[in-house]
């Protein structure tokens, strides 16, 4: 039976499976708060130059991401903001900008919100419209994520990020290990890690400080520090094949503690014997829009094609 009792002597807040510990609430904030500390100094992440982009949702990881980074940057100086997406989710989206608007608020932290209806001219809603009446077969999560990613990389160009922090936690990370080893993408395998292996031009390096830190952990953290918890479940979500491995392994990890931990090391210790290929590899531009590319059209314009958009919405967007 697991002890009631923190090693400090305190009652127990939290019981970690994986390794036996009981930790009191003091000692449970110390510890992750150490664990970011640790992989940030270790891979050197920032600089006290740096400008750092906080992508933050609302979601508990980039609320914690942002709690903590403003806690542990704070001796050093180093300039953190944050940016909000609003993809455009009715009854959904509207929690979490709520949310990030007093998290920013009670960090004191610059804030920016961005909508994909402003840049893109369509809602993430709209989008997924206009693909089911085409019959492209795509997911609300792939528009999202293509499009997310894409606008994160030109907000931190237009408001002069030198590196984008985002809330991929444990069971992310593991999670994207299996659907890259499932699909096959030796490509993305070289490229996993806490942060680029190589920086290319027109890229902002992202950052991951919470790639160990599994997400029941960082839900303990964000509640224990007072943050309101999303109450709603985006309703795209449950479409993906991230939801279905997301299944699996929470059941792996539920028989076999440490599972994810363990697939997550794994991937450092791939991600290093692929480095050199990684390193080796170019990336040149999209021949419609020009933004960096690894093939000749980016999955950004293809979708737009499959929408019957064309380029010139995103091509009028980076004009500005």
């Amino acid at each position: 039976m697991p002890s009631t009792l923190c090693k400090c002597g305190k009652e127990a807040f939290y019981f970690r499976r994986q390794s036996g510990e009981a930790l009191c609430r003091r000692c449970f904030a110390r510890s992750i708060e150490r664990t970011v500390h640790r992989t940030v100094k270790r891979e050197k992440l920032f600089t006290p130059d740096d400008r750092v982009m906080i992508a933050l949702s609302g979601g508990k990881d980039s609320v914690a991401l942002a709690h903590i980074l403003s806690k542990i940057e704070k001796p050093y100086r180093t300039k953190l903001f944050a940016l909000t997406i609003d993809e455009g989710v009715s009854g959904y989206r509207e929690e979490g900008i709520s949310i990030t608007r007093g998290v920013a608020e009670a960090l004191g932290m610059e804030h920016h919100i961005v909508t994909f209806k402003e840049e893109y001219g369509h809602s993430l809603e709209e989008v997924y419209a206009l693909s089911r009446e085409h019959g492209t077969g795509l997911l609300g999560c792939t528009f999202c994520g293509i499009m997310r990613r894409r606008l994160l990389n030109d907000m931190a160009i237009r408001l002069g990020a030198t590196k984008v922090a985002t809330g991929h936690n444990l069971d992310d990370e593991a999670q994207t290990f299996l659907i890259n080893i499932l699909r096959g993408d030796v490509a993305r395998l070289g490229r996993a890690g806490v942060q680029p292996v190589k920086v290319r031009e027109g890229f902002v390096p992202r950052v991951k400080p919470l790639r160990y830190i599994p997400e029941k952990e960082i839900a303990a953290y964000v509640y224990m520090k007072g943050y309101p918890l999303y109450e709603r479940e985006c309703p795209y979500v449950r479409d993906s094949v991230r939801d279905e491995v997301r299944d699996i392994l929470n059941g792996i990890e539920e028989r076999h503690p440490g599972t994810k931990h363990a697939i997550v090391n794994g991937s450092d210790k791939l991600m290093e014997a692929l480095k050199p290929s990684t390193e080796a590899a170019t990336v040149g531009t999209c021949s419609r829009c020009g933004s960096p590319s690894s093939r000749g059209v980016c999955r950004m314009c293809e979708v737009l094609d499959m929408l019957g958009l064309g380029s010139n919405t995103f091509i009028n967007h980076l004009a500005e």
